[in-house]
């Protein structure tokens, strides 16, 4: 089956643009990035920020991002894929990443969520970004708990 993925949520403002794969079966439900609630997205990055993310509303996430500055978007604009796991994605269409520079002129940092959006790494830094990948924000991620934390928390004071 085919899934969209949604559009970007950057503005001019933006300087740290954090890039997933594609949405989940339950974030394309609920047309949020990130809307699984298994998902640690909201809760590592809320720590990071010091705002509880994870309790607000979806549209009151969003604002908050944009005001620390922070975007969202993912490597695929579609593909094909059964279920949510990253390695199932196939046929994928990537995103336009020439029109960052116009539409966020200020981002300097791209933090990829995961291996599978971090194939993409090359694309962004070829663009004069810095980029880091970090460990996948996914619920069947967390083992590694405290070493992913504290990954993300460095990225963030680049």
């Amino acid at each position: 089956m085919k899934k969209q993925g949604f559009p970007p949520v950057i503005d001019e403002n933006t300087e740290i643009l954090i890039i997933g794969s594609l949405p989940g079966d339950v974030s394309i439900r609920k047309h949020q990035y990130y809307g699984h609630p298994g998902n640690d997205f909201w809760r590592l990055l809320g720590s990071i920020i010091g705002e509880d993310l994870q309790s607000m509303d979806y549209q009151n996430r969003l604002e908050i991002l944009k005001r620390n500055k922070i975007g969202l978007w993912d490597v695929f604009k579609a593909g094909k894929r059964q279920g949510s796991e990253d390695t199932k994605i196939k046929e994928e269409e990537i995103n336009q990443f020439s029109m960052l520079k116009d539409m966020a002129p200020n981002l300097k940092l791209v933090l990829f969520n995961g291996k599978k959006s971090g194939e993409s790494e090359p694309i962004l830094r070829a663009m004069g970004y810095e980029t880091k990948v970090l460990p996948s924000s996914s619920g069947a991620n967390r083992r590694y708990l405290q070493s992913r934390k504290l990954e993300w928390e460095m990225a963030f004071k680049h």
